[in-house]
């Protein structure tokens, strides 16, 4: 249950709490908790979350943005997810944008930034080393924000951060496996040597690459995921 403090007026911490509803709603969706056709109740999530129906009511409203969930007339809102071929066009739009990122990264960061993601990497290298993959994706958020913010180009990393957000909940699949974070590390250095180095255009397609690698994991999760979902079904069926 989330406790949250009500304030003495109103203020914009409502949207705070509906973040943090759609956060918990999509990490049930990716990891699933919540299957594919499960109908989304505003009283029963309210009930759930310990908060009233207005911040559920706006929290399905940024899931139906990230297309984990979709509205139906007059049925309500239901879990979905993105079919292969929508789920590769995110993909492929931000692995365009990150490639971008990491060439304007390679020719804009600082000596202070560029030393500030080498240090990233090797806190990246310790929570890999633990096993920790909490800490990993907390730190792997940070790392990439560093790139973007290196590029020196505030439009481009609005939207790339909006891209980001939208594939956020797929992103966060790979995280469940160790070696997968092995090979994420790994992916990193050589982004991380190409941006020290000035090297813009190997940059730039490490990082695409790098993105991709994250489409094929969450490609392979979902169809699982799929699969299951269609067995149960049937299974009902019967």
């Amino acid at each position: 249950m989330i406790h949250l403090q009500q304030a003495p007026q109103p203020s914009p911490e409502p949207v705070g709490i509906a973040q943090k509803l759609c956060q918990s709603l999509e990490d049930d969706i990716v990891t699933g908790v919540l299957v594919p056709g499960a109908r989304l109740e505003e009283t029963q999530l309210a009930k759930r979350f310990g908060v009233s129906r207005t911040p559920v009511r706006e929290a399905l409203q940024l899931l139906t943005a990230t297309e984990l969930a979709e509205k139906i007339p007059n049925r309500g809102v239901y879990v979905s997810l993105a079919t292969p071929e929508r789920l590769t066009a995110m993909f492929e739009s931000m692995a365009e944008l990150e490639g971008t990122c990491g060439r304007l990264a390679a020719k804009r960061m600082t000596s202070g930034e560029r030393h500030a993601l080498e240090e990233l990497h090797h806190e990246l290298a310790h929570a890999m080393r633990a096993g920790d993959s909490l800490a990993y994706e907390s730190q792997n958020r940070e790392f990439h924000n560093a790139i973007y913010a290196g590029t020196h180009n505030d439009v481009l990393v609005e939207v790339t951060q909006a891209v980001r957000r939208r594939v956020a909940p797929f992103r966060r699949v790979q995280f469940n496996s160790l070696p997968r974070l092995a090979s994420s590390h790994e992916e990193h250095q050589g982004i991380v040597d190409a941006i020290l180095r000035g090297d813009h255009k190997a940059a730039e397609e490490l990082l695409y690459a790098h993105i991709m690698s994250v489409h094929d994991v969450s490609q392979e999760y979902l169809a699982t995921l799929r699969a299951e979902s269609d067995h149960q079904a049937l299974l009902i069926a019967k």
